[in-house]
């Protein structure tokens, strides 16, 4: 009996003794790439139909790893990305240019998702405008 008291204390320290370490301050920065945009909404306003519907997302790689876009996807087919391939190194900053095609008439409100090795993602863009139609002579 003795010996089962003896044991018990012996594991209720042991346990205790590990769960009373703290937590060590983090000192260091991660060593991840951090991309950080200029502004990740833009509002084209009112665009005559066949207008310019493009815009550039600019961004930086405030990380101390290369930052890597794996993939960009915009929410409908009517919005086109194009973006970097290369690793953007750090300090060194990037263009995301989205295309809007500007022939279908009305509002519109549409996101951008940008995959990467960042330690934040996706990170969602998001444009908005109105395309008017554009009155012909007859």
């Amino acid at each position: 009996m003795k010996s089962l008291v003896s044991f018990t204390v012996l594991v209720v320290l042991i346990i205790s003794a590990g769960c009373s370490q703290t937590p060590q301050p983090v000192t260091e920065q991660t060593e991840a790439a951090i991309i950080e945009f200029e502004t990740t909404e833009h509002d084209f306003g009112t665009i005559p139909q066949g207008g310019d519907g493009t815009y550039e997302f600019v961004f930086r790689n405030k990380g101390k790893v290369p930052l890597v876009l794996a993939n960009v996807r915009s929410s409908c087919g009517c919005t086109i990305p194009e973006w970097p391939k290369r690793p953007i190194h750090k300090g060194k900053e990037g263009k995301i240019k989205v295309s809007y095609n500007t022939r279908i008439i009305g509002g519109f409100s549409k996101t951008i998702s940008v995959y990467s090795n960042a330690e934040v993602t996706p990170i969602v863009l998001k444009i908005t405008g109105r395309v008017e139609e554009v009155e012909t002579e007859q």
